[in-house]
Parts: structure tokens; C-alpha cells; sequence
């Protein structure tokens, strides 16, 4: 039996609507993000020594990392192909887009989500008075200076790349869009107005009305990542 160390409004939603793509049992075992610290609890470091989540154990494996999990699940589980490429050439287009954004959504897309997250935790942290102005000032000035632009050049690539097709390695729904969904509703929840971004809003309503999807919500719970999460 499959089992997902889920931790709540985290990556490990993912996991859990890879398994429901693919129909797969699983046993869930929830964690509690501390509300004060917005941090995993230490009883993941039980299951894996980074304390992190989400952490799949399938017999006797333990496997860390969302992207490595999907990976492995349509390695392993996926025959007809339903959330992967057929077995083609490795220079094949459709092969080759399916690896890139599987790596892009932590790689590159993920690290500004990241800084916005944590320098808007520092603009609102607890500090005496006379250094607030000091503090926020560094923060709006590395927001406006690196980050924003940042979160831009990213929000726009991914828009013109479903441009092309409906989903990110093609004309169909596989894994990577299961990959891409993260760093997409982080932006949604953390970078502003997703207006100058149609097809993204759109492609965030086309995964969200997946039964799938909403079987993962169902059992997972609805992301808040505009709330710390990460």
C-alpha cells in the first residue's frame, strides 16, 4: 500500500492528485503546519530527515522531493502512458517539453515565489519601532529592484508558452502540468492581479475542474498559499 506524508497547503497536493489520476490506493497521514511559524511539524523528521513534505513510502521505499515522487509513480505505475510521454526518442519535442517543465516548476519558476514569500514575512515581522522604516525599505527596494521583475519574466514565459498548446507538454494533460500547478496557484495567491495572464487563469480552471483535482481537494484539503505556505 502507498503511503503520502501530507503536510497541509503544501507541494504534497500534488502527490496526492497524481495518485487520483492514475486510480491508485493510498493511505494518507496528515500533518499540522505550526500557525504561529508557518513550519512542518518535527514529526516529519521521523519519516525523513529533512522534515519535509510530501514523503512517499510504497513497500520499502521512502521517496522525498514532489517532482522525484511523480516521476517514480509514472515510472512505475503509469503502462498506458496516461500522464507521460509514450517511449519515443529522447530529442522528441513532446518528450523533451514534458522533462523541462517537470524541472522548471522548482528550478526556476519556484525560487522568486520563494523570496516574495519570505520578504513579505520580513516586512511584517515583530521589530522595534525605529527599525521598521529601515526594514520595509530594503524589502520594497529588493521587491521592485529584482523580485517583481523576476515573477514577471516567469508569469510572462509560462503565458506564452500555453500559447502554443493547452497544456504545458502539448496537446495533453500529463504530469508536468501536475508539476506546473504549484508554482502557478503560488503566483495566483501571491504575486497580485493574475489580469495581464488569461491563459494561465484559464489553465488554473481547466486543472481545477478535473475530478482528479477535486478528489485530491476532497481528501488533502484546499491550498492557502497566500498564507505562508510553501
Amino acid at each position: 500500500m502507498i503511503k503520502v506524508h501530507h503536510l497541509d497547503h503544501s507541494r504534497s497536493q500534488r502527490v496526492l492528485w497524481m495518485l487520483e489520476e492514475l486510480g491508485l490506493p493510498y493511505q494518507l497521514v496528515n500533518y499540522q503546519r505550526d500557525r504561529a511559524t508557518w513550519l512542518a511539524p518535527q514529526a516529519l523528521r521521523q519519516v525523513h530527515p529533512l522534515g519535509k513534505s510530501p514523503v512517499l513510502q510504497d513497500d520499502t521505499l521512502v521517496l522525498a522531493e514532489s517532482g522525484a515522487i511523480l516521476e517514480y509513480l509514472a515510472d512505475r505505475y503509469d503502462s498506458g502512458r496516461q500522464l507521460s510521454p509514450e517511449p519515443m526518442p529522447a530529442q522528441a519535442p513532446e518528450r523533451l517539453r514534458y522533462r523541462y517543465w517537470m524541472h522548471y516548476a522548482e528550478g526556476s519558476a519556484m525560487p522568486p515565489l520563494l523570496m516574495s514569500l519570505v520578504f513579505a514575512r520580513v516586512r511584517k515581522a515583530p521589530m522595534p519601532f525605529f527599525a521598521r522604516p529601515i526594514a520595509r525599505g530594503i524589502v520594497d527596494k529588493v521587491m521592485k529592484g529584482f523580485i517583481g521583475p523576476q515573477l514577471t519574466l516567469h508569469l510572462d514565459w509560462m503565458e506564452s508558452e500555453l500559447e502554443q498548446a493547452p497544456w504545458f507538454a502539448g496537446e495533453r494533460f500529463t504530469a508536468a502540468d501536475i508539476q506546473m500547478s504549484f508554482p502557478i496557484q503560488a503566483a495566483a495567491a501571491r504575486a497580485g492581479s493574475m489580469d495581464a495572464y488569461p491563459r494561465l487563469q484559464a489553465y488554473l480552471a481547466r486543472i481545477q475542474q478535473r475530478p482528479a483535482y477535486q478528489r485530491a481537494v476532497e481528501r488533502g484539503g484546499a491550498l492557502n498559499l497566500g498564507a505562508g505556505a510553501g
